[in-house]
C-alpha cells in the first residue's frame, strides 16, 4: 500500500513538471539565447531584421526575431533611441542590378525605337569619351 502512495505521489509532482526543460540539451539553450541576444543588438543598432538575418545566417531566425521584437517593446515603452550601428555592412543582395549613375543615364537612348542606330550612337559616344580622357 505505500508503494502506491509512492507511485501516487510521483507521478503528481512529475505531472507538473517541464520535462522538456529538464532533459533538454544545454548546448541548444545556450544557442537560442545567443540568437536572442543577437536579434536585441541588431534592434538597439537600428538594423532591419532581414539585415540581422544576413549577417548572421548560422544563427535560429525564430529566436533572433524574438530578441528583436521584445528588445523594440522595451525600446518603445522606455523611449530609447537607437544607436547607429557602425560595425559590418550587410552583403548586397545578389541578383540586384546596381543603380546606374547620372552619367550612364543620360547617355541611354530615349526610346527603344532607336534600335541599333542608338546603340551605335552611344558606342561611338563613349569611345569618344574614352578617347579625350587619354
Amino acid at each position: 500500500m505505500n508503494a502506491r502512495h509512492t507511485i501516487f505521489a510521483l507521478s503528481l509532482l512529475l505531472a507538473g513538471c517541464d520535462l522538456e526543460a529538464l532533459l533538454a540539451d544545454p548546448k541548444i539553450a545556450q544557442k537560442e539565447a545567443e540568437a536572442k541576444a543577437i536579434g536585441g543588438a541588431c534592434r538597439h543598432g537600428l538594423r532591419s531584421i532581414e539585415d540581422c538575418y544576413s549577417l548572421n545566417e548560422k544563427a535560429p531566425k525564430a529566436a533572433i526575431f524574438s530578441g528583436w521584437r521584445e528588445m523594440d517593446q522595451y525600446m518603445r515603452d522606455n523611449k530609447i533611441e537607437g544607436v547607429e550601428a557602425k560595425g559590418l555592412k550587410p552583403p548586397p543582395l545578389a541578383g540586384i542590378a546596381p543603380v546606374a549613375s547620372d552619367e550612364e543615364i543620360v547617355d541611354a537612348p530615349k526610346s527603344d525605337k532607336a534600335g541599333s542606330d542608338g546603340k551605335k550612337a552611344a558606342k561611338s559616344e563613349s569611345k569618344s569619351k574614352a578617347k579625350a580622357e587619354h
